[in-house]
């Protein structure tokens, strides 16, 4: 559907929804969009949404012999197309036509030399700018969005978020073609079986004729629209609510209203349950427990001493977990099903706070109070794979190096501060980093 998700543990808003497409990618989805992040050169802040040239060139001899493979790529893919009952004048004319782009290869293969640190990705993804704007669109675009929200119970607020997010309210959701994008993935990709999967999506779409392939532009990585569905989540949950007869995810704002709404309230939004609180930790808590697996009642929680930071009652929730981006020294935050629904459109604990964050501005709510631990640098990549390395070597099992944080470099890191007595906040520091590599 949307984004897919982001390459690296930080993503910025890519391709999402990738997480409901892989089995608990995203998805991580994912993951890809992400969602995943999506490599930033340091002299431009780079997403998936990034405009790429509509043509791909051959300047050099590895150039021309990757457009002859993809050339005979395609023929055979043509087969392929056909077998699954694509018409034979959409794969002569709209596949036949797919151009090889090099440079979507070379942002697949990209990785980032640093991780995001939260409140660096939170300051660009909830700017005051950003807020403002959300401001504008809602009440510009108050009846699509208000009865996308009245249809599937997702607050108008949330889904102006989400817009905000995905492609900067329609001013960035990419102009390259998806099926260019999709058969260059699927030809030469890292997750070619996927990219196919979602080419023949980008074409059953084609065949339905909601969108000309001309208009059928989005991200290097085949999202779409305002909203940045992938092809197989616009064909499960993509709208036709301005009833023209098509689902118009890139000019029609009640059909990208209502799609985004029903792909998250398929995804288990509940109406009238706010995403979450800021909240209060008591000085013994156990920061291990700071983890979305670690569920309990608003009430339980509430009876451990976690308080609200406005003094008022915490919201209610079933299934409510506590999260600390930044770890110990960082705010801290009480969230429930629908913070995790949020996690279905892109598989990052970030993402889904900016978009908790940005809604709750852009309705007239408060930001984050708590200060941010902004005097941690962000390990690089390579120092990321060296606190694995040192993980593993101490028996503090951290899975494979890799430079990436993920669940199990948590678990390695957060035994390792359980054996030296401070909070287990599996938050990596360049103080750890070199208290694991001291002999």
């Amino acid at each position: 559907m949307h984004r897919i998700q982001a390459l690296s543990s930080f993503p910025p808003p890519c391709p999402a929804l990738a997480s409901t497409l892989l089995p608990a990618a995203l998805v991580a989805a994912l993951a890809l969009a992400g969602c995943s992040s999506v490599p930033t050169p340091p002299s431009q802040p780079l997403t998936a949404s990034t405009t790429l040239p509509a043509a791909a060139s051959a300047d050099t001899p590895a150039d021309a012999e990757h457009a002859a493979g993809f050339a005979a790529w395609r023929a055979a893919f043509s087969a392929q197309a056909l077998a699954a009952g694509i018409r034979p004048g959409t794969v002569r004319d709209v596949l036949g036509n797919a151009q090889w782009q090099p440079r979507v290869v070379e942002l697949d293969r990209a990785q980032p030399e640093f991780t995001r640190t939260p409140w660096a990705y939170l300051d660009s993804a909830v700017s005051a700018q950003r807020i403002a704007q959300g401001k504008a669109q809602l009440a510009e675009h108050h009846a699509a969005l208000e009865a996308a929200a009245a249809r599937y119970g997702v607050p108008a607020t949330v889904l102006t978020a989400i817009w905000g997010m995905e492609s900067n309210y329609g001013s960035n959701f990419g102009s390259i073609r998806t099926v260019d994008a999709l058969a260059t993935l699927a030809y030469d990709g890292r997750r070619r079986t996927w990219a196919q999967g979602e080419l023949l999506a980008a074409l059953r779409i084609l065949d339905q004729g909601d969108i000309t392939a001309e208009r059928m532009v989005g991200s290097w990585a085949g999202a779409m629209g305002h909203t940045q569905f992938l092809p197989s989540v616009f064909l499960a949950y993509a709208v036709d609510a301005d009833g023209d007869g098509h689902r118009d995810i890139w000019g029609s704002i009640p059909d990208v209203a209502a799609s985004t709404a029903h792909f998250l309230s398929r995804s288990g939004w509940q109406a009238h349950e706010p995403w979450g609180a800021e909240v209060r930790l008591p000085p013994a808590f156990d920061h291990a427990r700071a983890d979305l697996s670690v569920q309990q009642t608003t009430a339980q929680w509430e009876n451990e001493g976690i308080q609200a930071l406005d003094g008022q009652r915490l919201p209610a929730l079933g299934a409510a977990s506590i999260v600390a981006p930044a770890g110990a020294r960082g705010p801290a935050l009480l969230v429930g099903a629908n913070f995790r629904t949020i996690l279905r459109y892109n598989n990052s604990i970030h993402y889904a706070l900016a978009v908790a964050l940005l809604s709750q501005q852009i309705g007239g709510g408060a930001a984050v109070a708590g200060a941010w631990p902004r005097d941690l640098e962000p390990l690089s990549r390579a120092q990321m794979q060296a606190l694995q390395e040192a993980l593993n070597l101490r028996g503090f099992a951290a899975g494979t190096p890799d430079g990436v944080m993920g669940p199990a470099t948590r678990a390695g890191l957060r035994a390792f501060q359980r054996s030296i007595g401070t909070a287990q906040d599996g938050y990596p520091t360049l103080e750890l980093l070199q208290r694991l590599q001291t002999p």
